[in-house]
């Protein structure tokens, strides 16, 4: 992961274990064939993809959540 994308990232979900499962939960869906929500640029990884979706405000806490 990005540091940079962690640093804006925690600016939208300041609180670190949740953020921490937005990204997981994220990363398996987008694993699994989920598209993504941003632009796929060569050699992005699906962890930095979720960052940038919580960036971007493409997804939010209960997006996750409704997953479980």
């Amino acid at each position: 992961m990005r540091a940079d994308l962690v640093e804006q990232a925690a600016q939208v979900i300041p609180d670190p274990p949740v953020l921490i499962n937005m990204v997981s939960k994220r990363v398996k869906q987008l694993a699994l064939g989920r598209p993504a929500l941003v632009e796929r640029r060569p050699g992005i990884r699906e962890a930095d993809i979720a960052l940038l979706e919580i960036i971007q405000g493409k997804i939010k806490i209960e997006d996750v959540q409704d997953e479980e």
